[in-house]
């Protein structure tokens, strides 16, 4: 079946493995990429969203039906390594978006996501598709663009059905930066904009599994100085930096196949006793290397307003959240404790380590887009170094 609210001829295709197709206006750069669909709920932050290096081979739909009016500049972008320039292979709207109006703008979204090389399809029916996604999972599909609307629809979908999808696929290691660097920034603020540290207090080892430079800067807002591997780095490789923490990025792809190198990484590291933190794939390779499993999930969780309950203070928090994998709680061995638990569905959406500082969270606590409830969560980190320090 075909959905399209453009009466114009269509230029843009969405084509889903199972036949469905949706047709409107294409947008961005043309031609054709396969992915998996899923849908995100947030009102604002669509450029963080697009630049996030864990949206690596996944095909976005807003379901906000205004995305694009504030335009796009440089500031907002949130791949840290040049590797990860992509992200997300294409983004689905419900209207193309209108000229920029803020005064912050450098591009209009369209010429943007032209430059990024990502394609992008407006007018369609995005209440169809997030009810189809709620309903069945989140499919393999190919998103298309051509100027003169010349699709061979047959041929997109045997291309969707021919991906294998997800699971099994290691993205980290396309995103990762591929040498050392250093990070001494702090959050945007009014008026100054990025701020730099003028006396680091902490040095932090940052596994670059897709890291978003907010989190970097989060980081620095607590006074870390941020020394960013490869994901493929060694544990002796963080130690030689004389690190007072250890941060497991975000990022992309089957935690368990990336899992298989760098969790006995990570059980080295809590064997030294630094304190380590985790943040949605570094969540999960986090639960590998202690003992748990990890399983996909149907629709994943993917928004800005999600309510998920501090089990160690019985509070509730509205978070960002970015994943289609998650830590089976099931599976956590003794002495690894459940802390954080998705008041929606009841996935586990956070660990710690019994007796040591070591924790994890699913959802991202720097927030960008998304509420800043989960800031604490970099203090408690700082206060685990800082204690490390005086011992």
């Amino acid at each position: 079946m075909a959905r399209g609210l453009d009466a114009k001829k269509p230029t843009g295709a969405l084509v889903l493995a199972d036949g469905a197709v949706f047709l409107g206006q294409g947008l961005g750069a043309a031609g054709a990429a396969v992915g998996e669909v899923c849908f995100n709920t947030a009102m604002t932050g669509y450029q963080e969203i697009l630049t996030d290096p864990s949206y690596a081979a996944q095909i976005i739909a807003f379901t906000f039906p205004h995305v694009g009016n504030v335009g796009a500049n440089a500031v907002d972008i949130e791949a840290s390594s040049p590797a990860a320039a992509a992200a997300a292979r294409g983004a689905i709207f419900r209207a193309a978006p209108t000229a920029p109006s803020n005064w912050r703008a450098e591009d209009s979204l369209d010429a943007w996501l032209a430059k990024r090389g990502v394609i992008a399809l407006a007018g369609i029916d995005t209440r169809a598709l997030t009810r189809r996604i709620r309903e069945r999972g989140m499919p393999n599909g190919v998103i298309a663009h051509d100027p003169q609307g010349a699709f061979d629809l047959d041929a997109l979908r045997a291309q969707a059905q021919a991906w294998s999808g997800l699971e099994g696929l290691d993205l980290a290691k396309d995103v990762t930066t591929r040498q050392t660097y250093r990070v001494e920034e702090t959050r945007w603020r009014w008026p100054e904009g990025v701020g730099a540290i003028s006396d680091a207090r902490f040095t932090v080892a940052v596994f670059d599994y897709g890291v978003k430079r907010n989190i970097l800067r989060a980081l620095g807002d607590v006074g870390a100085r941020c020394i960013v591997l490869p994901a493929d780095a060694t544990a002796e490789d963080a130690l030689a930096h004389a690190p007072d923490g250890v941060l497991l990025s975000n990022g992309p792809g089957d935690p368990a196949a990336t899992g298989t190198y760098a969790a006995p990484q990570i059980r080295k590291l809590v064997e030294a006793g630094v304190p380590v933190m985790g943040v949605c794939l570094g969540h999960q390779m986090l639960g590998l290397a202690l003992g748990a499993k990890t399983k996909k999930m149907s629709q994943g969780h993917h928004g800005a307003n999600h309510p998920v309950k501090d089990l160690t203070t019985g509070k509730v928090e509205i978070v960002s959240m970015n994943h289609g994998f998650a830590v089976d709680s099931e599976t956590l061995p003794a002495g690894v404790k459940e802390t954080h638990v998705s008041l929606f569905d009841g996935s586990n959406c956070g660990i710690e380590l019994e007796g040591k500082p070591v924790f994890s969270v699913q959802y991202h606590p720097e927030a960008s887009p998304g509420p800043q409830d989960s800031h604490y969560l970099f203090q408690r980190f700082a206060a685990a170094m800082d204690k490390r320090k005086k011992a």
